[in-house]
């Protein structure tokens, strides 16, 4: 049976964002189109949201209010506003009426973190490239600046007793973090600020979290795996509560500092469990729904204010996506929506997961996603970042091409998370042709499954789109067709004109301007597009501020010289991707007619 992406793209998700003491959560859910804010509880599910793009939030605690954030169609210049929550509201609320917390259109600002009676914001309004961290009062509006020393912010955690503010900022290596550490009361006579890890140290620090023998953080210094560790408050000494050997790892501190939520990656799916944050050791495993948990591109797991309750966004090849909720006393896991419901008639595809061998002796994760009656075409899905990975959960896309008869392949190339330190920094810099090499071993293994090498195409977003451009422009004799989504064409023009403040971000992975501007060239499809044989489809958000709409304008006019067929679509109410349901019922069914076309 032939699934029409029309019905798939419609149906509803939700996700989590926040959980409060007496287990409502606030999620997030796009049955309107765009992913709107929703309460969910025993009595049901209250919209609360009606803005005319997506949004996120938190709950204010103590209160019952949420901290609404929100762009315009997709600039990611993220305004602040708060909700009022009136259990009498009988429709959810447009921006009219919400409460202004810090608006300022030029600028962008992003929840950090939420505090009885205030918000924690990073904000680029100093000089539109350096964040600063702010606390703010929701009811008096003062503020208090914590750190302006620069760069992008990751994350920021206050301790208990609003003390110190944990911070990661990016390092000066590829996807490295450093931890900061900042006294909101420096009149005190302490330091306002001090380093609590090494600048030039290659490892990653995620997920900060206080308790009362230091900071707990997700690491991978010293170490390929990530694990959990407590780091001294004073030296920056590392202690080790929960590592594994053959799989990352990553905890989730609980507020009162006593327990640990890990959760083990195993090839695009979690595990996940309760550790007493102390010692480490393990406590209860949490009964998932079958296929695991997947952790991206869906949002982090949150914890109560009480630490009582954890929710998780839970999604798998089969489950579009839901919202789980944990009793963290018994371990017991309940889901509060039931995505699945929607697919009754219809039956979604599994994939299998594979090494493929690679020229070098590497071994190159990959998930297959292969039909009943495969027709031996290929669509290879590219996933962007390049820090991110491709992960086993519901990709209507997917199930879109498998249902018509192409055999899907999602594969981990070199720079992809999820599989040690070694793997993610495999692409760094002037290595960053090595994961297009990728590209031909994993053509090269086509035949081994059955599949037809001549009838491969490559599909990806972002870093994905520029993947899909590279196979093109450097393995012109391998690819029968090309669907490039917000794709990079140049990485010397993308450096010059993404956003003043992601650019020394992104130089970090892909090179510098200065010292490597021979590399970018070299390395950029646009200076190979000539060898572009391959027909190409490409789709992009005319507010871009991430991968600018002049990237793909480029490719299209240097493909259009060659005489390629192609098809281009720009969409003016969207940024760094399609999160607005119309355009995507828009945009997806001419793609995917595309690559029927050119596949045969």
């Amino acid at each position: 049976m032939t699934l029409e992406i029309s019905r798939l793209l419609e149906l509803t998700t939700w996700r989590v964002f926040d959980v409060a003491d007496d287990g409502r959560v606030l999620a997030g859910c796009d049955e309107s189109g765009s992913v709107q804010l929703v309460e969910l509880a025993e009595g049901g599910c209250t919209e609360l949201t009606a803005l005319a793009g997506a949004v996120v939030g938190r709950y204010l605690p103590g209160e019952r209010a949420v901290v609404v954030q929100h762009d315009s169609d997709g600039d990611e210049r993220g305004q602040l506003s708060l909700l009022r929550l009136d259990d009498r509201r009988s429709r959810p609320a447009p921006l009219s009426e919400l409460e202004p917390l810090v608006r300022d259109s030029e600028h962008v600002h992003r929840l950090l973190d939420v505090l009885p009676g205030r918000i924690v914001y990073a904000t680029n309004r100093r000089n539109g490239v350096d964040f600063d961290v702010v606390i703010r009062s929701v009811t008096t509006g003062e503020e208090h600046v914590v750190h302006d020393g620069g760069g992008m912010v990751a994350e920021v955690a206050i301790s208990p007793d609003s003390r110190f503010a944990a911070i990661t900022v990016p390092a000066t290596k590829p996807l490295s973090d450093q931890v900061l550490v900042a006294d909101t009361m420096p009149e005190t006579g302490a330091d306002q600020l001090r380093e609590l890890t090494d600048r030039d140290l290659a490892a990653r620090h995620l997920h900060p979290g206080w308790q009362p023998g230091g900071l707990v953080v997700t690491t991978d210094a010293g170490r390929d795996r990530t694990g959990v560790a407590r780091l001294d408050p004073r030296t920056g000494g590392h202690h080790w509560l929960v590592t594994s050997d053959e799989h990352d790892l990553s905890g989730r501190l609980s507020p009162n500092g006593r327990t640990l939520l890990v959760l083990t990656a195993v090839d695009g799916a979690h595990r996940a469990a309760l550790h007493e944050a102390a010692t480490g050791e393990h406590v209860v495993d949490i009964a998932l729904p079958s296929g695991g948990w997947c952790g991206y591109p869906l949002p982090e797991p949150v914890w109560s204010p009480d630490s009582r309750f954890a929710a998780l966004s839970f999604s798998s090849p089969s489950t579009p996506g839901d919202v789980l909720l944990v009793d963290t006393a018994t371990g017991t896991c309940t889901p509060l929506t039931s995505s699945a419901a929607q697919l009754a008639e219809e039956t979604l595809v599994e994939p299998t997961v594979h090494r493929v061998p690679a020229r070098d002796g590497e071994q190159i994760p990959c998930f297959r996603y292969a039909p009943a009656a495969p027709d031996g075409s290929a669509v290879l899905l590219i996933h962007g970042g390049p820090e991110s990975q491709s992960v086993r959960s519901f990709h209507p896309l997917v199930q879109a091409m498998v249902s018509r008869g192409h055999t899907v392949l999602v594969p981990n190339v070199r720079g992809s998370t999820g599989y040690g330190k070694r793997w993610y920094s495999a692409d760094d810099a002037r290595n960053r042709l090595e994961s297009v090499q990728d590209l031909a071993d994993l053509h090269r293994w086509l035949p081994s499954v059955g599949l037809d090498p001549s009838r491969a195409a490559l599909w990806g977003g972002s870093y994905g789109g520029y993947m899909v451009l590279a196979g093109l422009a450097f393995q012109p004799e391998l690819w029968a067709a090309g669907v490039d989504v917000v794709g990079i064409s140049s990485l010397v023009t993308f450096l010059e004109n993404t956003a003043p403040y992601r650019r020394a971000h992104r130089e970090r992975e892909y090179g510098s301007l200065i010292a490597d501007a021979d590399f970018l060239r070299e390395a950029s499809p646009l200076n190979r597009a000539s060898a572009i044989a391959a027909p190409l489809f490409v789709l992009h958000g005319a507010n871009d501020p991430r991968v600018p709409l002049t990237e793909a304008e480029q490719i299209v006019e240097a493909v259009r010289a060659n005489g390629v067929a192609y098809e281009f679509h720009v969409y003016p109410d969207e940024g760094h991707g399609l999160a607005k349901r119309a355009n995507r019922l828009d945009a997806y069914p001419k793609a995917l007619a595309f690559l029927s076309r050119h596949l045969g």
